[in-house]
């Protein structure tokens, strides 16, 4: 009787300890869900944020990998992502590495809010507003001085963009606006 008491107390502590990560990984989706860059808006926001090569780039919610992959591919970059739902992570590393771009494009399977970007030369985002208040006192603390945020759609509340860019259409249907921010 006592096991079966024991296996009952178990099941129940896992099913809510599942029940947690599954309720966490909802929240995650909702801040960053995955909702894929039209490929001319990649090369707008790579533009607008001066890419150079050999300079250090992050991803921050990096999908499929593609902001990635053009920096790293047409820009020459040190190009990183931050990914994390496990099934997009693996696609964006199989494209890397069938690109054969896996010396300078990479991806870290992991929450954006827990790396460290202190090293980046260039940010870009597509993020939600919630997810970018999130973000924010990170790369206050972060960033050093002189690197570029390019984000996409939804802007920092409060800092104050260097430049806007505002594309009528991308063939898609729909505007977009680009903010640049400099530390």
């Amino acid at each position: 009787m006592k096991g079966n008491l024991r296996f009952f107390a178990f099941c129940l502590i896992s099913l809510s300890l599942f029940a947690q990560d599954k309720q966490a990984k909802n929240d995650d989706a909702k801040i960053a869900p995955y909702f894929p860059t039209p490929l001319t808006i990649v090369d707008k926001m790579l533009q607008l944020g001066e890419l150079k090569p050999a300079e250090k780039m992050y991803d921050l919610g990096s999908g499929d990998g593609r902001i990635v992959i053009q920096a790293a591919r047409k820009y020459k970059a040190d190009a990183w992502g931050v990914e994390l739902d496990e099934s997009l992570y693996k696609q964006s590393v199989a494209r890397i590495r069938t690109l054969g771009l896996a010396s300078s494009a990479h991806i870290v399977l992991g929450d954006l809010l827990q790396q460290d970007y202190s090293s980046s030369d260039l940010l870009t985002i597509y993020l939600l507003p919630v997810a970018i208040e999130k973000v924010t006192p990170i790369l206050e603390k972060q960033l050093k001085k002189g690197a570029r945020v390019v984000v996409h759609d939804f802007e920092f509340s409060q800092w104050t963009p260097a430049k806007i860019l505002d594309i009528a259409d991308d063939g898609e249907g729909r505007s977009h606006r680009l903010y640049l921010y400099r530390r």
